[in-house]
């Protein structure tokens, strides 16, 4: 669905990044199955991205002002307590030290690529820069810029990471926020509260949930099902 974007009035393009262009859920994974395994848990891949991503909300809200590192070690506690098991440093240690090397989505170095011809890039990300710094080289491309949970003092969907990245936009690049391009596969933490504060948005739709009836409400205006979709759909625009 291409909406009504102007593609040649666009300046600057924010991302997510876990999610987006990075597939954390596998990086999750390849240290929660083998905890499970270890701890004799019958678990599902299912079960442990949801008993992570509900303590991760938790924990962000209760600390907002804590380094990603942090938060991840204390939904590991989390986890380990839903399941009644007993808090472990070494798992809480394995899991934050995972997400730097959380690996790429394989569109996800093309599709930047494409895209930075035609726009500045930023990352708006809950995330510590230390860990990105060692996320950022498997992205293909240098950054414009980023936004890291870390420098704001929050976590999104908390208005000011936005605010923040249109700061950035508008004091680097003259780019007002119409002229700014939010995307992001998350409803929760992109999608809404940047619809609800105006912003254009691009939901990247990787896991294909419209097809299981969830869309987000206000709607993206953009809907695709990879970034290189995204990449394709903006190359059209541009050679048009």
């Amino acid at each position: 669905m291409t909406g009504s974007i102007g593609w040649r009035e666009i300046r600057v393009l924010t991302f997510d990044c876990y999610g987006t262009l990075i597939d954390w859920e596998t990086g999750i994974l390849e240290v929660l199955r083998p905890w499970a395994r270890a701890n004799g848990l019958a678990a599902s891949d299912r079960d442990l991205l949801g008993a992570f991503n509900e303590a991760e909300r938790a924990v962000q809200r209760e600390h907002p002002r804590a380094l990603y590192t942090d938060v991840v070690r204390v939904v590991a506690d989390r986890i380990a307590e839903r399941y009644h098991l007993p808090p472990s440093a070494s798992a809480g240690g394995a899991l934050a030290h995972s997400v730097g090397a959380w690996p790429a989505f394989a569109d996800t170095p093309a599709a930047l690529d494409a895209l930075h011809r035609h726009y500045k890039l930023v990352v708006v990300s809950n995330v510590d820069r230390a860990s990105f710094a060692r996320t950022a080289p498997k992205l293909g491309v240098a950054l414009d810029g980023l936004v890291a949970a870390q420098d704001v003092g929050a976590y999104k969907p908390d208005r000011r990471m936005f605010h923040t990245a249109l700061d950035l936009a508008r004091r680097e690049w003259a780019a007002t926020p119409d002229r700014v391009l939010h995307v992001a596969q998350s409803v929760y933490h992109d999608i809404i509260p940047a619809k609800e504060m105006g912003l254009s948005a691009v939901w990247v739709d990787r896991q294909r949930e419209c097809e299981r009836g969830r869309s987000p409400d206000p709607p993206p205006d953009i809907h695709v099902h990879s970034l290189m979709e995204l990449a394709s759909i903006v190359s059209r625009a541009m050679a048009g």
